[in-house]
């Protein structure tokens, strides 16, 4: 009867510091997963290529994702995707964009608010006649 009490395992060579071991490598295989599911779902935002101070707005709204960026300077210079384009361009470069990807695809104006308002509207009325339907102009929150 001096054996009433077993032991567990085999205990071959065990001593108490190498069973407190934590395996680390199924923790790394689940942040390498969130990491590249964050970088494929991350949402990369378009800006005109130029530095604009929106005028302000009592309403807004948020910026839709897929959307055309037209940006004005002071000078009443017109860019799209960073390089410029003249008020003559916008219908060519709006109506081409909505051909490729969709006619409901918002575009949005980001005007200086020291930008002449006859340039703004000149650009408003452009991408009204390449077809957009929804065309916005971005200001900042009051």
């Amino acid at each position: 009867m001096a054996n009433r009490f077993h032991r567990f395992g085999n205990g071959a060579g065990l001593d108490e510091e190498s069973t407190s071991e934590i395996n680390i490598s199924p923790l790394i295989d689940i942040v390498f997963i969130l990491l590249i599911f964050f970088i494929v779902t991350t949402v990369f935002v378009e800006e005109t290529g130029i530095e604009v101070e929106k005028p302000r707005a009592a309403s807004q709204n948020e910026l839709e994702k897929n959307s055309i960026l037209i940006g004005i300077t002071p000078e009443g210079s017109v860019f799209y995707g960073g390089r410029e384009i003249g008020v003559g361009g916008v219908r060519a470069v709006v109506g081409r964009l909505l051909k490729q990807e969709s006619k409901q695809m918002p575009v949005i104006i980001q005007a200086d608010q020291r930008t002449p308002t006859e340039t703004t509207v000149e650009v408003l009325d452009e991408a009204k006649l390449a077809g957009a339907v929804k065309v916005f102009v971005s200001t900042l929150g009051k």
